[in-house]
């Protein structure tokens, strides 16, 4: 019998006979294993339990504990869905069914209506039906002719099956007599133990609004009860933080995409969080050295394709503009080659060096439909971008000074839940970065370096690097403890060679200047997003688009000592909002806990006779009176701290 090699993640190889399946190599390790044991990672790809390994390979078992042990149990969650939706629902069409961040879904295309949320309940014990049958699940390989011929009428899954033909064959799943493509699968349907269906949503097919429009079903399933418990606990978290669900209540934003998908309008008070942002940043760089600029949102699509953006980012770029003459214009996706010409507009000298260049810059990118979420992913978006060209022995200064910068700006914010990411090529990756192994060498040991003399910890992930450079990235922690990329630093010598920037030295010889890339805090969008979520929208003061509700106890009394305290106020630059409505004061006084108001203030007969006001605090049941110019000085110094405890 022939044998095959398989390496454990510890470095050993064993021998088995070929055809050895994941149950098989689990057992020979242990029977604990092999009861814990899903599937396996055949050289890095995913297998399952029961399939037979023909070659030598490297193996990992997978085990119900594991991330990957969580996507074979949503794979195949997903196909019992399908299947019950099958039996439940005979002319159902299916489209694409994939394990998501934190469960499963399934497009769907039902003839006779689309599913309710009335109908989960029945959904679910269809789904219970096949789980207690307990039946086996087992890997075929099935004739292309003869899968088609399954799929006769169902136009989605007879694109899927084209798609996924090797051969003339095409892999599928079998639960009794209901075949399915999908990914790597449990056993058997008796493996899966709690699930729930949560939603329904439209989704185009693969993602395109040129398609049709589809009807996905979102559920979620564990090993445990109580691990679902905790994830439907988390995702009631997510809604009460969702940016979305918030910017709605609070009439931060809107998106319609009756008026183009992906394309925010910032009502009144989002557009006063968004411009404090851009206040704040914008004299916070000016103050760091910083000059700033204004560039056109349309640039030569000649200048894209000589950064070499065009190559590497057009499938998110919008298509270009042909205005009729040769000439084509691109709306930007990013800014680096117009701050490029503001550098070469003039000669420059090595004493300009370092020139920061920043902009709050409006950008352009092409993201598919599916992808668009309120402010997080747009397709319009005002970026805080800036590039520092610095002479070679200037790198690591300015690296740090950018970083310190950054480092101020997170504790203005109260950001504290950050780590720090080196960035670097995949040496492998021809297509992606460019070939220049000593520039690609020199410039990570110089980030490397520099990190090290700040004596701050980061860890390395190989393959992160902008195409041009190697950079850092700041990690953040949202609201609900998922990692996103908040701000960047990249070193780039490549776009200088290919614009031919140069300044003379000291020497009046030219040079050739190295440019930094860098984003503080992103774009104005995804920024309002993070903060919005950790704020749970309960901006600090100093954010807040309305800082303090004036009420008067009765109109006809008190009005007008509250108009005089608002002009006081405003004076102040603080944004009022008075509620002089025909309503009662506690109802009023609600209204603006409930629109997260930082500070009401009641003022009636006591109010107006001594000069005073009645102060509460969002999120406090108790007030406190006191003379009003005691409440100017308490508030301005909350503004000017930015609302930190210290």
């Amino acid at each position: 019998m022939a044998e095959v090699n398989i390496q454990f993640p510890d470095g050993t190889v064993k021998q088995f006979e070929k055809g050895v399946t994941v149950e098989e190599i689990a057992k020979s390790i242990s029977i604990s294993l092999a009861k814990k044991a899903v599937a396996g990672k055949f050289d890095g790809k995913l297998v399952g339990y029961h399939d037979a390994l023909e070659q030598d390979g490297s193996i990992e078992i997978i085990t119900k504990d594991s991330e990957d042990g969580l996507v074979v149990l949503w794979n195949t969650v997903a196909q019992i869905l399908k299947h019950a939706l099958h039996n439940m629902y005979p002319k159902m069409k299916f489209g694409e069914s994939s394990a998501t961040e934190h469960g499963f879904c399934l497009d769907t295309d039902n003839a006779d209506g689309q599913i309710s949320e009335d109908e989960f309940d029945k959904i679910t014990a269809e789904m219970n039906k096949l789980i207690k049958q307990n039946i086996a699940i087992e890997k075929i390989m099935v004739p292309v002719d003869e899968a088609l011929s399954m799929a006769e009428g169902d136009e989605y899954q007879t694109a899927l099956i084209n798609e996924n033909a090797v051969d003339g064959q095409v892999e599928m799943y079998q639960q009794g007599d209901f075949k399915y493509l999908g990914g790597v699968q449990l056993p058997a349907t008796g493996a899966v133990k709690v699930f729930q269906i949560l939603s329904v949503a439209g989704a185009y097919w693969k993602g395109a609004s040129s398609n049709p429009m589809l009807q996905r079903v979102y559920g979620t399933a564990f090993y445990k009860q109580k691990d679902l418990d905790a994830e439907l606990e988390r995702r009631k978290e997510a809604q009460e933080r969702d940016h979305r669900v918030i910017g709605n209540k609070l009439d931060l934003f809107f998106v319609d995409p009756k008026v183009g998908a992906g394309l925010p309008y910032w009502m009144p008070k989002g557009a006063t969080i968004r411009r404090t942002i851009e206040r704040y940043i914008i004299d916070k760089e000016v103050a760091d050295g910083y000059q700033h600029v204004y560039t056109p949102v349309l640039m030569n699509l000649n200048a894209y394709k000589q950064s070499g953006h065009w190559d590497h980012y057009h499938d998110d770029m919008f298509p270009p503009m042909d205005m009729g003459d040769g000439e084509f214009l691109e709306l930007r996706p990013m800014n680096c080659p117009s701050h490029i010409q503001i550098y070469k507009h003039h000669k420059r000298s090595y004493r300009e060096l370092p020139l920061r260049i920043a902009e709050i810059g409006m950008m352009h990118r092409y993201e598919k439909s599916g992808a668009l979420s309120g402010l997080q992913r747009v397709r319009e978006m005002e970026l805080n971008d800036g590039h520092t060209f610095v002479a070679l022995n200037q790198i690591q200064d300015e690296f740090a000074k950018i970083l310190r910068l950054i480092m101020d700006v997170y504790k203005d914010f109260n950001i504290t839940d950050y780590s720090f990411r080196l960035s670097y090529r995949d040496p492998k990756n021809t297509e992606k970065y460019f070939d220049d192994d000593e520039m690609w060498e020199k410039s990570q040991k110089m980030l490397k370096g520099a990190m090290d003399d700040l004596g701050l910890e980061y860890y390395e992930a190989e393959g992160e690097a902008a195409f041009y450079g190697p950079k850092l990235d700041i990690q953040t922690k949202t609201a609900l403890g998922t990692e996103e990329t908040m701000s960047t630093i990249q070193l780039d010598f490549l776009l200088p060679e290919r614009f031919d920037l140069k300044y003379t030295g000291t020497d009046g010889e030219e040079h050739r200047p190295i440019m930094i890339h860098r984003g503080v805090v992103g774009t104005m969008e995804r920024f309002t997003a993070y903060l919005t979520e950790i704020y749970k929208g309960a901006f600090p003061t100093w954010l807040a688009p309305e800082q303090v509700a004036i009420i008067p106890v009765k109109n006809d009394l008190h009005l007008d000592y509250a108009k005089e305290l608002a002009s006081k106020l405003v004076a102040h630059n603080i944004r009022i909002k008075m509620d002089d409505r025909n309503e009662k004061m506690g109802y009023k006084i609600r209204q603006a806990q409930v629109n997260k108001i930082p500070y009401t203030l009641v003022v009636g007969d006591n109010e107006k006779a001594n000069g005073t006001v009645t102060v509460r605090k969002y999120g406090e049941d108790e007030q406190t009176t006191m003379a009003f110019d005691e409440f100017v000085t308490m508030i301005n110094h909350d503004i000017e701290t930015y609302s930190r405890e210290d």
